[in-house]
């Protein structure tokens, strides 16, 4: 045997062995360094974007709190506008001519497109509505856009269907001041036009209470239109910007938006105390607990839907916040605090003051609170 070759009958299984261990070796390295190469970078735009544009069963965590049934963000699935001969097409024709009318209320001064104005988003661009006799009401007119989807409805949540809601206001002695809904079918009765409107949608000249608020309803059901989140979500990637995009991942993940506004119409559907209540004040205003009488509901509200929010201002069921940015630093703020309570404080007043548990205290930096309010107009 040489003395310079060594026995490879010897060597073989040791190098072998080291072999096996730095091939294994090598291959970890291999698979942990495309496992990390694949896991995005969040904090990268281009990684965000295509992660967000991708499928939403994909995206990132929502952060919620474990009571919450969360919905994805979805485009909600909308109507296509009924075509004007047919009898749908022909009730929301008369629903619009309706809506539009002030015949509807007893000064004949008021219609409903008095407080929802498309112009102005569905809504009056005022903190609250001016009705009858130019009263000024409690409440800011809520946005129209996803109404047809809406149960309940108003701020307090005192309808169930659009039909229901389309007469609450005609009754209202702050509203239309109708003292008696009679009446309302009556005078259209007595038009020359409306008697021949009717018979063409339902088939009978006799006007109704109930042909009324169905005309009406269903044309509330076709004011939804298509936003740019939407173009986005239906595979339009490039519909949202850089800043949009990150302002959408705030809103599912560290600004905890998502508690409540979720789903293809951002609401929640449930009623929430932000503080806003203003118990034994100005502003007072009790919400769900008017509705309901059960005190736990005091200072409770409909969560809205955020769908076209950029154009709907004021904000809140008082109209007090003009600006996004403001409801952006109430919700930084954790909710609004009402005052002091004390272990002597009656039920109403400690519910009416005790905001939502949903509502924490947020660390956002400034560039963070742009690009969230970038994110919500585009909804």
């Amino acid at each position: 045997m040489s003395v310079g070759n060594p026995d490879i009958s010897v060597l073989s299984p040791i190098a072998a062995r080291w072999r096996w261990i730095i091939a294994a070796a090598t291959a970890a390295v291999i698979v942990i360094g495309g496992v990390a190469a694949l896991q995005p970078d969040l904090d990268n735009p281009a990684d965000l974007r295509r992660v967000y544009s991708g499928p939403s069963g994909n995206w990132p965590t929502p952060w919620i709190d474990s009571s919450v049934a969360y919905i994805e963000l979805a485009a909600p699935d909308l109507p296509t506008r009924p075509k004007p001969n047919s009898q749908t097409g022909k009730r929301r024709t008369l629903g619009e001519r309706l809506f539009n009318d002030p015949i509807l209320s007893a000064s004949g001064h008021v219609a409903c497109q008095s407080c929802h104005n498309r112009r102005l988003g569905w809504g009056d661009g005022l903190p609250r509505s001016f009705g009858h006799a130019r009263t000024e009401g409690r409440r800011n007119a809520p946005a129209l856009f996803a109404a047809a989807r809406r149960d309940p409805l108003f701020w307090d949540g005192r309808a169930r269907t659009l039909e229901q809601q389309a007469l609450f206001p005609l009754a209202d002695p702050t509203e239309m001041a109708n003292h008696d809904l009679g009446d309302v079918a009556d005078r259209l009765q007595n038009t020359l036009e409306y008697p021949a409107l009717f018979a063409d949608a339902y088939g009978f000249e006799t006007i109704s209470l109930e042909r009324i608020a169905d005309a009406i309803a269903t044309f509330q059901r076709y004011l939804d239109v298509p936003s740019q989140f939407d173009r986005f979500l239906q595979g339009q990637h490039h519909a949202l910007s850089d800043a949009e995009i990150r302002g959408l991942h705030l809103f599912r993940t560290k600004a905890r938006c998502v508690n409540c506004h979720f789903g293809p119409d951002l609401s929640d559907g449930e009623f929430h105390n932000l503080g806003l209540a203003y118990f034994g004040r100005k502003y007072q205003d009790l919400g769900r607990y008017e509705v309901t009488g059960n005190s736990n509901d005091a200072g409770k509200f409909l969560t809205p839907s955020l769908r076209h929010i950029s154009r709907t201002a004021p904000y809140m069921h008082n109209g007090l916040f003009p600006s996004l940015r403001g409801i952006i630093n109430l919700y930084i703020a954790g909710g609004a605090r009402q005052g002091d309570l004390s272990e002597f404080s009656p039920a109403l007043e400690r519910n009416a003051k005790t905001p939502s548990p949903h509502l924490k205290p947020l660390t956002l930096t400034p560039a963070e609170i742009r690009e969230i309010e970038a994110f919500l107009r585009a909804l």
